[in-house]
């Protein structure tokens, strides 16, 4: 039987290895500066790879199809109504900071809805046994790095520091250790419901790559060529992100 120390021990490298690649690329300035110009259409596609081929598939393992997907369906709405609250509220208060983007919360949102969901995951595999939850630890290790390093460079995109950007990422991981401990103290992942949390997270993502990311790098492609590098960049996130998600959940397996 697993302890609480191991559950919590792992967590952590679950949820701060991923921070790796993203630190490595915020220690050097020029390449953040490179990473901030061509994140946007990599994450767009890191963030639907993960929505089609890892969140929506383990919502649909742990329940229903209505389920999930009504829940996905509650996530883009919420975020649609928090994405108007937060322009409302920007717009009533730009004076007061000109060059902070409101989308910057929807993606702290939910890159902290989909680190929670690991911690989930890695404590539910513990519950079965150590070494079931270490393999789980390094799976979801893996195929976050490439996915935080797309986040990170959408965030600096986006403007953010990149003091700001570490911290906001470390918290975030933390949420990984937080909701291990708290699924880990109810004895068992069924006492959660899975299947809503992953539908919403989901959701979460889904918007954020379709409504915001998307968008931008359709506008920010001043040349409007069918052929360059911003589709690639996208088809890369896709590949990338759907390739480490398959062999983690063979490693898993």
């Amino acid at each position: 039987m697993a302890s609480y120390f191991e559950v919590i021990l792992f967590s952590l490298i679950g949820g701060l290895f991923s921070l790796i690649g993203g630190l490595i690329l915020l220690s050097r300035r020029r390449y953040a500066e490179i990473l901030a110009d061509y994140a946007m259409p990599f994450a767009a596609g890191s963030l639907l790879a993960a929505v089609f081929l890892d969140l929506l598939k383990e919502g649909l393992e742990e329940s229903t199809a209505d389920t999930v997907f009504m829940a996905t369906l509650m996530g883009i709405v919420i975020f649609f109504f928090a994405e108007r609250f937060l322009h409302w509220f920007h717009h009533h208060h730009e004076h007061e900071d000109k060059t902070k983007d409101p989308t910057i919360s929807l993606i702290l949102a939910g890159d902290l809805a989909h680190n929670a969901l690991d911690g989930v995951a890695i404590a539910a595999a513990f519950l079965i046994s150590v070494p079931t939850g270490i393999v789980t630890t390094i799976a979801v290790a893996a195929h976050e790095i490439p996915q935080e390093i797309g986040d990170f460079g959408l965030l600096l995109a986006k403007g953010m520091r990149r003091r700001w950007v570490l911290f906001w990422n470390v918290i975030s991981s933390l949420s990984t250790t937080l909701m291990a401990i708290i699924t880990f103290a109810l004895g068992s992942s069924d006492k959660l419901p899975i299947g809503w949390l992953l539908g919403i997270s989901a959701g979460f993502l889904l918007y954020i790559a379709m409504s915001d990311i998307i968008p931008t790098v359709h506008q920010i492609s001043a040349d409007k060529k069918l052929l360059n590098i911003q589709p690639f960049l996208l088809i890369l996130g896709v590949l990338v992100v759907g390739l480490v998600i398959h062999f983690a959940h063979r490693i898993a397996g």
